[in-house]
């Protein structure tokens, strides 16, 4: 890499991950970007000179200086558009998004040829989910002659810290409700968040457990870039009681007041305080089609501890091939250019798969 990689929101709790990852291998060009410059400097104060700071706010064009130096972008923060992104394909700089969230996914998607124009790589669904979960949907696929729907679970266990990013993005999602990508009729249906409920038996201590529908962008994605007719998305909490907690309350109407910035500043505050059941994830990917003419299914579990370990490490193995030159041009997701087990060097020790397959 002759240029720099800017990690933006490179001090927080994904993107500090990121940037200690890259900087064994480019060290001295890895710089954690973000707002406020007295945070960045405090995270780099011990990388002994490896990760430098920045203060950079995505709301702001980037400054010439910055397009000229820097070869990659990672974003680790929401956006509320496509400009920074947008001004840094149009230099040939790569881009890697680690983003949930669809409508802005969607928004990037269409910036496909000007980032082929321009030579730069540009990657979306690179986290647990979407990220992890396209590619696991790509392996199982891959196992049957054809695939007639795939089902996505995901577990994760609320003691885990979870960023205030991420939690907003969760009560968010769970009071709203959402369309469907496209079904097996070919037609979008509403539904409502937190329904049409689904037992998982997880295993290893933490058994059966409920999910219900979750709007995670993976659903929506998998359609077009694996040829799926359907594919759903459930989430699952551990300790399981809370996951029919809320799933009761918004049933009855007890979740409309997340809707009140107030109520909801303190539902985050809440629950990034709450620590109970582990510190785990698991990802639950089955798909159901045919081999040889008759019905068949596959499944990958993968589980482990800490989600935005797990998140930082794909982010960073996926930003290695980037900086190899290996990936080519123009807007895709992960699934569309790796498959797990290309990836899954980074993730040892961090993430442990399971398949089950027909006959087992």
């Amino acid at each position: 890499m002759k240029k720099n990689i800017v990690v933006i929101g490179g001090y927080g709790h994904v993107g500090g991950r990121i940037c200690q990852t890259l900087a064994q291998h480019y060290p001295g060009q890895v710089i954690a970007a973000g707002r406020s410059l007295k945070r960045a400097e405090a995270f780099c104060a011990s990388s002994a000179g490896t990760i430098l700071p920045l203060a950079l706010d995505v709301a702001q064009a980037p400054t010439e200086s910055l397009l000229q130096e820097t070869g990659l972008i990672i974003m680790c923060l929401d956006q509320q558009d496509t400009r920074f992104a947008q001004a840094c394909l149009a230099r040939g700089i790569h881009y890697i998004d680690i983003s949930a969230d669809y409508g802005f996914l969607s928004q990037v998607e269409a910036l496909h040829d000007l980032a082929a124009e321009h030579g730069a790589s540009a990657w979306l669904s690179v986290g647990l989910a979407p990220g992890l979960t396209n590619l696991l949907a790509r392996l199982v696929r891959d196992k049957l002659d054809d695939t007639s729907a795939i089902d996505i679970t995901i577990m994760l266990g609320l003691g885990d810290a979870h960023g205030k990013a991420a939690l907003e993005w969760t009560l968010d999602n769970a009071v709203s409700d959402f369309e469907t990508g496209r079904t097996a009729t070919g037609d979008r249906r509403r539904l409502v968040s937190l329904s049409d409920g689904r037992t998982v038996n997880w295993g290893n201590g933490v058994g059966r457990q409920r999910a219900y529908r979750f709007n995670f962008a993976d659903q929506h994605i998998l359609p077009d870039t694996l040829e799926v007719p359907e594919v759903a998305t459930r989430l699952s909490l551990d300790p399981g009681w809370m996951t029919g907690l809320l799933a009761a309350a918004k049933r009855l109407g007890l979740l409309l007041p997340l809707r009140l910035p107030f109520c909801r500043s303190l539902a985050v505050r809440a629950f990034g305080g709450m620590r109970m059941g582990q510190p785990l994830y698991a990802l639950h990917v089955q798909a159901n089609g045919h081999i040889n003419g008759q019905p068949a299914s596959v499944a990958a579990v993968l589980r482990g501890r800490h989600e935005s370990e797990v998140t930082a490490l794909t982010a960073a193995a996926l930003a290695l091939e980037v900086c190899s030159g290996r990936a080519p041009g123009g807007v895709r997701h992960i699934e569309q250019g790796f498959t797990y087990p290309e990836l899954a060097h980074a993730l040892e020790g961090v993430a442990h798969l399971t398949l089950v397959e027909p006959g087992r």
